[in-house]
């Protein structure tokens, strides 16, 4: 069955079974690596993309759910040569260890920033509770969401202001 996606602002037509996971439509269609495969359950995050502004766990989405749907990915943040506010706010701050983790908690977190610049870091946590990171630089990510929702801020980007009260 042919399926039209948008992902990253760009149209795609696939052709697969419309129970797929969009993680393996993302993987193996479109080459879009960035989502991990971690356990295929849903209990990792590591496949973390954005479904219309709220994080979704892509392994447990059929792509057939998904058509007039805006899907963001790692890719849409930014590029190696630009990257986005969060990109560049893990990279400063070395919020990254082995990295398996991390495209999830970006997607997680840009989930957040885009509903609330300015998270404390419970909200922060409560975000990243479907994110599971065994290297132990959870600081150091609460500390580069912090930096990218300032980052954010400082380049008054409209998406921000979207549903927030003065």
């Amino acid at each position: 069955m042919s399926i039209s996606l948008t992902v990253n602002g760009s149209p795609h037509q696939v052709d697969v079974d419309p129970a797929t996971p969009l993680l393996y439509v993302l993987r193996d269609d479109l080459a879009l690596n960035g989502a991990k495969y971690g356990c295929g359950l849903g209990q990792c995050g590591s496949c973390t993309v954005v479904v219309d502004g709220e994080a979704v766990l892509s392994c447990m989405v059929p792509v057939m759910l998904l058509e007039g749907r805006e899907i963001t990915t790692i890719e849409g943040l930014g590029t190696i040569d630009e990257p986005g506010p969060l990109q560049q706010a893990f990279i400063a701050l070395q919020a990254a260890q082995c990295g398996y983790c991390i495209p999830g908690m970006m997607m997680s977190a840009h989930a957040l920033l885009r509903r609330n610049a300015r998270p404390s870091d419970a909200e922060i946590r409560e975000a990243l509770t479907t994110n599971l990171c065994r290297c132990g630089t959870h600081m150091r990510i609460l500390a580069a969401i912090r930096r990218a929702g300032e980052l954010m801020q400082a380049a008054s980007l409209p998406e921000l202001d979207k549903g927030r009260a003065g």
